[in-house]
């Protein structure tokens, strides 16, 4: 029988009955499902299987009910297996998981009917390196953002591209995104949008101390490191918005193409300015 991983947004009351209703019409399709810690508490008696572990029981689909965050988490735990995910929209923006709750069903079954589309995002894969020893890695959707914490002090960072110095500065911080994460973060510090199918990589520099330094688009195979040079109280390193480590001075931060990709599913395909429009309300007067 087919095996659904099913992964909720916390704090979510009305959940419970949707929950009810996608677990009914798994059955009555014939697919098994597991559940993560959020989702099983919706329902009693159900047990969670914590997210890192879900892969391991080899679901053929991830059924994703929450916002663009709990989208990330899913993807970030299941960046190093080909498994679809579908991601129903429950947050206030939506941008990456566009299905709405009246279209899930519809979803399922084009899923069930082999006429449902994959959409492929590249992911990027980021260590830290402290002394000279690899101290953290992690495989990134949307971005990874170095920036200062609770204090209004800039931090020094160099920036080097395929070990080529680019440029010295003070800064709030740096965000490198890909092109999924150019909607993200990076488009609030004025950073590009680039289309999700293009192999690059943006580096965009958060309110830096200089007039012309500007964010910029790199192709996609190459290398980031940002070295940490002058570091006020509390600068962290940030995965997706989720994780976080704290930064020490002479820490360097690598970043390029992951090995790996995300497979979201979609009903019908729905460009990306379409979503622009709809969510962002791009173009506007």
């Amino acid at each position: 029988m087919p095996l659904a991983a099913i992964i909720s947004k916390p704090q979510k009351p009305e959940l419970a009955g949707i929950l009810r209703e996608l677990v009914s019409w798994l059955e009555s399709h014939g697919y098994q499902y597991i559940f993560d810690p959020d989702s099983a508490a919706y329902l009693a008696g159900a047990v969670g299987i914590e997210r890192p572990d879900l892969p391991k029981h080899k679901p053929d689909l991830v059924i994703v009910l929450g916002g663009d965050g709990t989208l990330l988490a899913a993807a970030r735990a299941f960046a190093r297996t080909v498994t679809p995910i579908l991601s129903v929209n429950l947050g206030s923006l939506g941008f990456l998981t566009e299905i709405p709750l009246g279209d899930l069903y519809v979803t399922l079954q084009d899923w069930c009917d082999h006429r449902a589309d994959v959409e492929v995002r590249s992911m990027m894969h980021a260590e830290l390196r402290r002394d000279g020893k690899l101290l953290h890695q992690w495989d990134a959707l949307n971005d990874v953002v170095v920036a200062k914490g609770t204090i209004a002090r800039m931090a020094d960072f160099m920036v080097e591209i395929d070990e080529q110095l680019v440029a010295k500065f003070r800064a709030d911080g740096i965000i490198v995104a890909t092109p999924t994460g150019s909607t993200a973060y990076n488009l609030a510090a004025n950073g590009p949008i680039v289309m999700p199918n293009v192999n690059a990589m943006l580096v965009t520099p958060i309110c830096p101390h200089l007039l012309t330094l500007r964010p910029i688009v790199v192709p996609g195979d190459s290398s980031v490191s940002i070295h940490i040079e002058g570091v006020p109280n509390q600068t962290y390193l940030t995965v997706d918005g989720q994780e976080a480590v704290e930064l020490m001075l002479g820490d360097i931060v690598h970043c390029c193409r992951s090995h790996y990709s995300v497979r979201l599913l979609r009903h019908t395909p729905n460009g990306v300015f379409n979503v622009l429009r709809s969510k962002l309300k791009w173009g506007e007067r």
